[in-house]
């Protein structure tokens, strides 16, 4: 695992496990059903800039009752970041289904103020992505949008993604034609995404000069830009289906 930032910017060295361990614990409580975690208040505070600012605030009652509630948080999100805590690994999923949880313990560790949590979820999914030969599908790039600001790791890398399968691609799915024309920030990060590929001029067509193929062939009966819209023939680019991310985890992460 990477280490964690330290306040100036700079990596500091990770301390081992046993030194985080001592008797002091503190009680956190998740969920509407408020879900009790015994957890270390030096492993804790030691990973987590926001539990620190908690627990070490002498005028925070938290610091003095030794107690926390996160009520918006989920058993199986935390169950996820406990076992990240303690042993700094997260499982690798097995399939697209398994990213949802994945994207809730990220919001967490983002609100947690975990960076290096953040990174290692962040190189989780682009692996996942990677190694299917997928990209992420318009559920998933939606939810990361609703639940993260901008310059966001996992935004950036979603949205890179998303870059190159339309890039790639001989037509634009209907859903996503749909979902850039109402967002426009999603189109904008789009392109910029495409400007960090450096492309060099030559690489690129140039519509100004009239020697060369501007794009305008006929498809299906079309001709223009609406051609490259409404059909689902992605040829060797591949997207996670819709169906598989119809599967709902119960926090709208699909």
């Amino acid at each position: 695992m990477s280490p964690e930032p330290s306040q100036n910017g700079d990596a500091k060295p990770q301390k081992p496990l046993h030194e985080l361990l001592t008797h002091t614990l503190v009680d956190i409580y998740v969920g509407e059903e408020n879900s009790h975690y015994p957890l270390h208040e030096k492993l804790l505070c030691y990973h987590s800039p926001y539990f620190a600012s908690i627990f070490y605030n002498k005028s925070n009652s938290s610091s003095r009752t030794k107690e926390y509630g996160l009520p918006e948080v989920d058993d199986t999100t935390f169950g996820l970041f406990v076992g990240w805590l303690y042993s700094r690994a997260l499982r690798y999923p097995e399939q697209e289904s398994e990213i949802g949880p994945l994207l809730d313990l990220y919001f967490l560790a983002t609100k947690l103020q975990m960076a290096t949590l953040e990174t290692d979820i962040v190189d989780m999914v682009r692996a996942f992505y990677h190694n299917n030969e997928t990209y992420p599908g318009l559920r998933r790039v939606q939810y990361v949008y609703a639940n993260t600001d901008e310059d966001n790791k996992m935004r950036e890398m979603m949205v890179g993604s998303v870059a190159r399968f339309l890039t790639l691609s001989d037509s634009i799915p209907e859903h996503w034609a749909k979902a850039l024309k109402k967002n426009g920030q999603l189109s904008v990060d789009i392109i910029r995404s495409i400007q960090e590929w450096h492309l060099e001029a030559r690489n690129v067509p140039d519509a100004r000069d009239a020697s060369v193929d501007r794009g305008r062939n006929e498809f299906k009966g079309a001709v223009g830009f609406s051609a490259v819209e409404g059909s689902s023939e992605m040829d060797d680019v591949k997207e996670e289906s819709e169906e598989e991310e119809a599967h709902v985890n119960g926090n709208g992460a699909a």
